[in-house]
């Protein structure tokens, strides 16, 4: 396994990750053998969160045993100093370890959020306190706003940053990864294969493999897709041009009818959350949560039937989605029948 040093934590870490999100689709036993083939395929960097319902607690079967192998990272969507600290409690009992290597702000989306998570009360504070008492090693954020990862990446305070980067989703990466670079944050890249959305799985992280990103994450849950996807890591052999066209051909097939959750479409005038709206049905669609991912959907303030057609979404999108369409659609997959 290739590993690469992610900035300035100085941890070496296996260029192919291992995403927690599918591991809540899976049996604890089978959970069990998915982790523990990981770790003995050189994979030692595992990404999981604590609003991933129960991957944190199946990471932990592993870990208990295994901890030494593993670099652990895991993330919260706590602002607050008092949340996150209890969030970080929450983290090292489910993942049945005395410490996390990383521990990171999730889905930052917002300056105003940032600054809130900045504040004197705010989740940063909570991590810099755990990180003195010795439960976390390092702090992270993660984020789908390019403005919001570059404004981060320049304060100091950030040791890694992970963002969505795929063959498909060039353009806010064109700043951060050199920004990066030059303040010497890890890099770890998150929906490398744009949610499932591209195709060909090979080609996608290979593609990623050339960029100087520290580690990438895609998401498994089986023993074939751990064997797959290590062997990436293991044996890297560039694209080549026949692969490159081929790359380039699935992404013009696949076009703009999906979100990247790039919230320009924000906010809406009826109060829907668009974004979220798009993230749960791919889990639904390209993951296999769909009772998982309807819950949720459900339990939102404003779901997609209150759309008034006014396209304001429709005009702010870059990527000129027909989003009051597109969300009529996901409205009949998750809501009430």
């Amino acid at each position: 396994m290739e590993y690469r040093v992610l900035g300035k934590t100085g941890l070496r870490v296996s260029s192919i990750g291992m995403g927690g999100i599918p591991l809540q689709r899976v049996s604890e036993e089978e959970a069990e053998r998915i982790v523990n083939l990981a770790l003995d395929q050189g994979i030692n960097f595992f990404d999981s969160a604590r609003g991933y319902t129960d991957s944190e607690a199946k990471f932990g079967l592993v870990f208990r045993h295994r901890r030494n192998e593993a670099i652990i990272a895991t993330k919260s969507m706590e602002r607050t100093r008092e949340g996150i600290l209890q969030e970080v409690e929450d983290s090292l009992k489910a993942l049945q370890v005395d410490y996390i290597d990383l521990y990171q702000l999730h889905n930052v989306k917002s300056l105003a959020i940032l600054e809130q998570v900045l504040g004197p009360e705010g989740a940063l504070r909570g991590l810099q306190e755990a990180k003195a008492q010795g439960k976390i090693r390092y702090i992270g954020i993660t984020g789908h706003v390019a403005e919001v990862l570059e404004k981060a990446i320049t304060l100091g305070e950030f040791e890694t940053v992970q963002f969505p980067f795929n063959a498909v989703e060039l353009g806010p990466t064109e700043k951060i990864i050199p920004l990066a670079q030059a303040h010497d944050v890890g890099m770890i890249v998150m929906k490398p294969v744009a949610g499932g959305a591209i195709p060909d799985k090979n080609l996608a992280l290979r593609f990623l493999m050339d960029y100087p990103v520290a580690s990438i994450i895609p998401g498994m849950d089986s023993e074939d897709q751990v064997l797959e996807n290590a062997a990436i890591g293991r044996h890297f052999v560039p694209l080549n041009e026949e692969e490159t066209k081929r790359l380039q051909e699935s992404i013009k097939e696949l076009g703009n009818t999906f979100c990247r959750r790039c919230e320009y479409c924000m906010p809406c005038p009826q109060g829907i959350n668009i974004p979220m709206v798009f993230l749960l049905d791919g889990y639904w669609q390209r993951y296999g949560l769909k009772d998982w991912a309807q819950e949720r959907y459900l339990a939102m303030k404003v779901l997609a039937d209150e759309c008034i057609e006014c396209g304001t979404c429709a005009s702010r999108c870059p990527y000129g989605l027909e989003i009051p369409r597109l969300i009529a659609q996901v409205h009949r997959r998750l809501g009430r029948n």
